[in-house]
Protein backbone atom coordinates (compact mmCIF):
# COMPACT_ATOMS: atom_id res chain seq x y z
CA UNK A 1 0.00 0.00 0.00
CA UNK A 2 3.07 2.25 0.78
CA UNK A 3 4.42 1.62 -2.38
CA UNK A 4 0.87 2.59 -3.82
CA UNK A 5 0.71 5.82 -2.51
CA UNK A 6 4.58 7.30 -3.57
CA UNK A 7 3.22 6.40 -7.05
CA UNK A 8 0.51 8.51 -6.76
CA UNK A 9 2.58 11.04 -5.40
CA UNK A 10 4.95 10.82 -8.29
CA UNK A 11 2.12 11.21 -11.05
CA UNK A 12 0.06 14.23 -9.31
CA UNK A 13 4.05 15.50 -9.41
CA UNK A 14 4.41 14.88 -12.51
CA UNK A 15 1.44 16.02 -13.95
CA UNK A 16 1.91 19.93 -11.74
CA UNK A 17 5.24 20.11 -13.47
CA UNK A 18 3.95 19.56 -16.51
CA UNK A 19 1.19 22.23 -15.79
CA UNK A 20 3.36 25.17 -15.07
CA UNK A 21 5.49 24.08 -18.16
CA UNK A 22 2.83 25.69 -19.95
CA UNK A 23 4.30 29.50 -19.03
CA UNK A 24 7.02 30.01 -21.21
CA UNK A 25 8.19 32.92 -22.92
CA UNK A 26 6.04 34.02 -25.88
CA UNK A 27 8.23 34.34 -28.98
CA UNK A 28 6.42 37.13 -30.33
CA UNK A 29 6.59 39.23 -26.86
CA UNK A 30 9.32 42.23 -27.07
CA UNK A 31 12.65 42.32 -25.74
CA UNK A 32 12.81 43.81 -22.44
CA UNK A 33 16.44 43.11 -20.34
CA UNK A 34 16.15 40.89 -17.75
CA UNK A 35 19.34 41.24 -15.66
CA UNK A 36 22.88 43.12 -15.74
CA UNK A 37 23.97 44.28 -18.99
CA UNK A 38 27.96 43.70 -19.87
CA UNK A 39 29.41 46.68 -22.02
CA UNK A 40 32.81 45.26 -23.30
CA UNK A 41 34.99 48.54 -23.95
CA UNK A 42 38.21 47.25 -25.91
CA UNK A 43 40.47 50.01 -24.48
CA UNK A 44 41.45 51.47 -21.45
CA UNK A 45 39.45 53.81 -18.97
CA UNK A 46 39.92 57.72 -19.60
CA UNK A 47 40.21 56.94 -22.88
CA UNK A 48 37.62 57.95 -25.49
CA UNK A 49 35.68 54.70 -25.98
CA UNK A 50 35.31 54.85 -22.23
CA UNK A 51 34.12 57.93 -22.36
CA UNK A 52 32.10 57.16 -25.08
CA UNK A 53 30.29 54.48 -23.26
CA UNK A 54 30.18 55.97 -19.73
CA UNK A 55 28.69 58.87 -21.34
CA UNK A 56 25.41 56.66 -23.27
CA UNK A 57 24.57 54.45 -19.85
CA UNK A 58 24.76 57.72 -17.71
CA UNK A 59 21.93 59.30 -20.13
CA UNK A 60 20.44 55.85 -20.02
CA UNK A 61 19.73 56.20 -16.34
CA UNK A 62 18.98 59.96 -16.69
CA UNK A 63 16.28 59.28 -18.87
CA UNK A 64 15.00 56.17 -17.12
CA UNK A 65 15.39 54.21 -20.14
CA UNK A 66 16.66 51.10 -18.79
CA UNK A 67 16.21 50.05 -15.06
CA UNK A 68 18.90 47.37 -15.21
CA UNK A 69 22.65 47.80 -14.38
CA UNK A 70 25.50 48.48 -16.80
CA UNK A 71 28.57 46.45 -16.43
CA UNK A 72 32.20 48.12 -18.28
CA UNK A 73 34.36 46.03 -18.88
CA UNK A 74 37.47 46.94 -20.15
CA UNK A 75 39.32 44.13 -21.77
CA UNK A 76 42.64 45.41 -23.46
CA UNK A 77 44.44 42.25 -24.31
CA UNK A 78 45.87 41.41 -27.08
CA UNK A 79 44.98 45.23 -28.92
CA UNK A 80 41.18 44.63 -27.94
CA UNK A 81 41.26 41.82 -29.72
CA UNK A 82 40.53 39.19 -27.30
CA UNK A 83 37.25 41.22 -26.27
CA UNK A 84 36.41 41.52 -30.11
CA UNK A 85 36.30 37.79 -30.62
CA UNK A 86 35.23 36.88 -26.77
CA UNK A 87 32.33 38.99 -28.02
CA UNK A 88 31.62 37.91 -31.68
CA UNK A 89 31.57 34.35 -29.88
CA UNK A 90 29.07 34.93 -27.20
CA UNK A 91 25.92 32.92 -27.27
CA UNK A 92 23.80 36.15 -25.87
CA UNK A 93 20.15 36.50 -24.76
CA UNK A 94 20.68 40.49 -25.49
CA UNK A 95 22.87 41.11 -22.51
CA UNK A 96 25.76 42.42 -23.85
CA UNK A 97 27.31 45.07 -25.97
CA UNK A 98 30.30 46.31 -27.20
CA UNK A 99 31.78 49.48 -27.80
CA UNK A 100 33.06 49.58 -31.95
CA UNK A 101 34.57 52.61 -33.88
CA UNK A 102 36.44 52.72 -37.25
CA UNK A 103 39.64 52.27 -35.01
CA UNK A 104 38.17 49.26 -33.73
CA UNK A 105 37.47 48.00 -37.09
CA UNK A 106 40.49 48.94 -39.19
CA UNK A 107 43.03 46.82 -36.88
CA UNK A 108 40.54 43.81 -36.57
CA UNK A 109 40.50 42.62 -40.42
CA UNK A 110 43.93 44.01 -40.96
CA UNK A 111 45.61 41.59 -37.93
CA UNK A 112 42.82 38.98 -37.44
CA UNK A 113 40.17 36.66 -39.43
CA UNK A 114 37.50 38.43 -37.21
CA UNK A 115 34.90 40.28 -39.42
CA UNK A 116 31.74 42.43 -38.91
CA UNK A 117 29.93 39.79 -39.75
CA UNK A 118 30.23 37.92 -36.64
CA UNK A 119 28.35 41.11 -35.04
CA UNK A 120 25.03 42.30 -35.10
CA UNK A 121 25.47 45.96 -34.84
CA UNK A 122 23.36 48.18 -33.37
CA UNK A 123 23.88 51.84 -34.15
CA UNK A 124 26.39 54.59 -34.98
CA UNK A 125 25.79 57.18 -32.77
CA UNK A 126 28.82 59.68 -34.03
CA UNK A 127 31.87 61.10 -35.84
CA UNK A 128 34.86 62.08 -33.86
CA UNK A 129 38.19 64.43 -34.98
CA UNK A 130 41.24 63.61 -34.38
CA UNK A 131 44.28 66.17 -33.05
CA UNK A 132 47.64 66.82 -32.47
CA UNK A 133 48.72 67.72 -28.86
CA UNK A 134 52.02 69.29 -27.57
CA UNK A 135 52.99 69.20 -23.79
CA UNK A 136 54.91 70.75 -21.68
CA UNK A 137 57.95 69.05 -22.47
CA UNK A 138 57.37 69.49 -25.79
CA UNK A 139 61.04 71.05 -27.30
CA UNK A 140 59.46 72.55 -30.32
CA UNK A 141 58.06 76.56 -30.38
CA UNK A 142 56.17 75.12 -33.62
CA UNK A 143 55.05 71.62 -35.43
CA UNK A 144 56.86 72.84 -39.00
CA UNK A 145 60.30 73.06 -36.53
CA UNK A 146 59.57 69.66 -35.07
CA UNK A 147 59.01 68.36 -39.10
CA UNK A 148 62.30 70.54 -39.83
CA UNK A 149 64.39 68.76 -37.48
CA UNK A 150 63.39 65.25 -38.27
CA UNK A 151 64.39 66.14 -42.11
CA UNK A 152 67.79 66.98 -40.50
CA UNK A 153 68.16 63.83 -38.46
CA UNK A 154 66.46 64.24 -34.99
CA UNK A 155 63.78 61.39 -34.48
CA UNK A 156 60.63 62.98 -33.44
CA UNK A 157 58.34 61.03 -31.49
CA UNK A 158 54.42 60.60 -31.78
CA UNK A 159 52.55 58.91 -29.56
CA UNK A 160 48.55 56.99 -29.93
CA UNK A 161 46.34 54.58 -29.60
CA UNK A 162 45.53 51.74 -32.74
CA UNK A 163 43.57 51.97 -35.46
CA UNK A 164 42.55 55.52 -36.77
CA UNK A 165 45.28 57.05 -35.12
CA UNK A 166 47.90 54.88 -36.71
CA UNK A 167 46.26 55.79 -40.32
CA UNK A 168 46.49 59.14 -39.68
CA UNK A 169 50.41 58.84 -38.65
CA UNK A 170 50.63 56.77 -41.95
CA UNK A 171 48.97 59.86 -43.77
CA UNK A 172 51.09 62.29 -42.33
CA UNK A 173 54.42 60.60 -43.14
CA UNK A 174 53.10 60.04 -46.84
CA UNK A 175 52.21 63.99 -47.13
CA UNK A 176 55.45 65.28 -45.21
CA UNK A 177 57.60 62.71 -46.99
CA UNK A 178 59.63 61.51 -43.92
CA UNK A 179 60.75 58.23 -43.07
CA UNK A 180 59.63 56.29 -39.61
CA UNK A 181 62.90 56.42 -38.55
CA UNK A 182 62.36 60.19 -38.83
CA UNK A 183 58.97 60.67 -37.08
CA UNK A 184 58.47 57.42 -35.23
CA UNK A 185 55.39 56.21 -34.05
CA UNK A 186 54.56 54.88 -30.37
CA UNK A 187 51.69 52.75 -29.90
CA UNK A 188 49.40 52.45 -26.56
CA UNK A 189 46.13 50.55 -26.15
CA UNK A 190 44.33 53.60 -25.47
CA UNK A 191 44.63 57.08 -26.00
CA UNK A 192 44.99 57.70 -21.91
CA UNK A 193 48.12 56.06 -21.95
CA UNK A 194 49.09 57.95 -24.64
CA UNK A 195 48.49 60.95 -23.21
CA UNK A 196 50.25 59.82 -19.67
CA UNK A 197 53.21 59.57 -21.93
CA UNK A 198 53.40 62.70 -23.38
CA UNK A 199 52.60 64.39 -19.79
CA UNK A 200 55.69 62.97 -18.75
CA UNK A 201 58.02 63.66 -21.85
CA UNK A 202 58.05 60.25 -23.06
CA UNK A 203 56.88 61.40 -26.35
CA UNK A 204 56.95 64.86 -28.37
CA UNK A 205 53.63 64.79 -29.65
CA UNK A 206 50.91 62.48 -29.14
CA UNK A 207 47.91 61.95 -31.95
CA UNK A 208 43.94 62.12 -30.17
CA UNK A 209 40.30 63.01 -30.25
CA UNK A 210 38.78 65.62 -27.86
CA UNK A 211 37.00 63.92 -25.87
CA UNK A 212 40.07 61.76 -24.15
CA UNK A 213 41.96 65.41 -24.34
CA UNK A 214 39.99 68.15 -23.25
CA UNK A 215 40.72 67.97 -19.33
CA UNK A 216 44.46 68.13 -20.09
CA UNK A 217 43.92 71.02 -22.30
CA UNK A 218 41.87 72.70 -19.77
CA UNK A 219 44.58 72.09 -17.25
CA UNK A 220 47.45 73.74 -19.01
CA UNK A 221 49.19 70.54 -19.09
CA UNK A 222 48.78 70.19 -22.99
CA UNK A 223 47.88 72.32 -25.71
CA UNK A 224 46.16 70.99 -29.22
CA UNK A 225 48.76 72.15 -32.20
CA UNK A 226 47.09 71.23 -35.33
CA UNK A 227 43.12 70.21 -35.95
CA UNK A 228 43.70 67.48 -38.59
CA UNK A 229 40.57 68.70 -40.69
CA UNK A 230 40.02 70.56 -44.24
CA UNK A 231 38.19 72.93 -42.16
CA UNK A 232 38.96 74.00 -38.68
CA UNK A 233 36.53 73.14 -35.72
CA UNK A 234 33.35 75.52 -36.17
CA UNK A 235 32.18 75.24 -32.86
CA UNK A 236 32.68 74.68 -29.55
CA UNK A 237 36.93 75.34 -27.53
CA UNK A 238 38.80 74.28 -30.31
CA UNK A 239 37.80 76.66 -33.24
CA UNK A 240 41.10 78.50 -32.40
CA UNK A 241 43.03 75.41 -33.45
CA UNK A 242 44.51 75.49 -36.85
CA UNK A 243 44.62 73.17 -39.51
CA UNK A 244 47.83 71.18 -40.87
CA UNK A 245 48.12 73.52 -44.27
CA UNK A 246 47.84 76.94 -41.91
CA UNK A 247 51.00 76.51 -39.86
CA UNK A 248 53.20 73.91 -42.06
CA UNK A 249 54.08 73.83 -45.42
CA UNK A 250 52.28 70.00 -46.00
CA UNK A 251 48.24 69.73 -47.20
CA UNK A 252 45.52 68.95 -44.74
CA UNK A 253 44.70 65.22 -43.64
CA UNK A 254 41.77 64.16 -42.19
CA UNK A 255 40.65 60.50 -40.85
CA UNK A 256 37.29 60.80 -39.47
CA UNK A 257 36.03 58.21 -36.53
CA UNK A 258 32.98 57.04 -36.33
CA UNK A 259 31.56 55.90 -33.13
CA UNK A 260 29.22 53.03 -32.67
CA UNK A 261 27.81 50.15 -31.05
CA UNK A 262 27.45 46.30 -31.92
CA UNK A 263 26.33 43.25 -30.34
CA UNK A 264 27.44 39.51 -30.30
CA UNK A 265 26.45 38.15 -33.69
CA UNK A 266 23.74 35.41 -31.98
CA UNK A 267 21.94 38.57 -30.26
CA UNK A 268 18.17 37.22 -31.34
CA UNK A 269 16.57 40.39 -33.64
CA UNK A 270 14.29 41.80 -30.85
CA UNK A 271 17.38 42.32 -28.85
CA UNK A 272 18.94 44.04 -31.40
CA UNK A 273 15.82 46.14 -32.30
CA UNK A 274 15.56 47.17 -28.31
CA UNK A 275 18.93 47.99 -28.10
CA UNK A 276 18.82 50.25 -31.35
CA UNK A 277 15.91 52.33 -30.13
CA UNK A 278 17.17 53.00 -26.75
CA UNK A 279 20.36 54.42 -28.32
CA UNK A 280 17.46 56.40 -30.70
CA UNK A 281 16.47 57.51 -27.54
CA UNK A 282 19.97 58.71 -26.63
CA UNK A 283 21.34 60.25 -29.71
CA UNK A 284 17.94 62.87 -29.32
CA UNK A 285 18.23 63.97 -26.31
CA UNK A 286 19.45 66.73 -24.78
CA UNK A 287 21.46 65.09 -22.30
CA UNK A 288 23.64 63.37 -25.76
CA UNK A 289 24.06 66.86 -27.46
CA UNK A 290 25.59 68.71 -24.15
CA UNK A 291 27.40 66.45 -22.41
CA UNK A 292 29.04 64.18 -24.88
CA UNK A 293 28.76 66.42 -28.40
CA UNK A 294 28.98 69.83 -27.59
CA UNK A 295 31.64 69.12 -24.68
CA UNK A 296 34.11 66.48 -26.61
CA UNK A 297 33.53 68.49 -30.12
CA UNK A 298 31.85 65.76 -31.96
CA UNK A 299 29.50 65.50 -34.98
CA UNK A 300 25.79 63.68 -34.31
CA UNK A 301 25.41 60.56 -36.42
CA UNK A 302 22.43 58.59 -35.95
CA UNK A 303 22.33 55.31 -37.61
CA UNK A 304 19.42 52.34 -36.54
CA UNK A 305 20.22 48.79 -36.51
CA UNK A 306 20.09 47.87 -40.50
CA UNK A 307 22.13 51.64 -41.74
CA UNK A 308 24.70 50.58 -39.30
CA UNK A 309 25.22 47.17 -40.74
CA UNK A 310 25.54 48.55 -44.07
CA UNK A 311 27.36 51.33 -43.46
CA UNK A 312 30.10 49.34 -41.17
CA UNK A 313 29.73 46.64 -43.80
CA UNK A 314 30.80 49.07 -46.27
CA UNK A 315 34.21 50.72 -44.53
CA UNK A 316 35.46 47.32 -43.85
CA UNK A 317 34.87 46.33 -47.40
CA UNK A 318 36.82 49.57 -48.79
CA UNK A 319 39.36 49.14 -45.86
CA UNK A 320 40.12 45.60 -47.02
CA UNK A 321 40.46 46.83 -51.10
CA UNK A 322 42.53 49.52 -49.62
CA UNK A 323 44.92 46.99 -47.72
CA UNK A 324 44.53 44.73 -50.48
CA UNK A 325 43.25 41.85 -48.85
CA UNK A 326 39.65 41.98 -50.81
CA UNK A 327 37.56 39.44 -49.97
Amino acid sequence: MKKFKTLILLTIGATLFVGCGGAEEDPNAPFLPSGDIEWVVTSSPGGGSDIYTRVITDVIKQKGLVEETFLINNQTDGGGEVGRLRVSQEKDDGHMLLTFNSGDLTPMVQNTSNRIENFKPIAVMAVDSQILLEGVHTEYETFQDALDAAANGTSIIIGGSKGDDIALYEELLEVSGLEKSQLTYMMFDATSEALTSLLGGHVDYCISKPAASMQYIESGDAEATVAFKTKRFSSGSLTDVPILSEITDLEDIESSVWRGIVAPGKMPDKAVAYWSDIMRQVSESEEWKTQYLDKNVLESFYLPADEAKVYMTEYQNDYLEQIGKAE
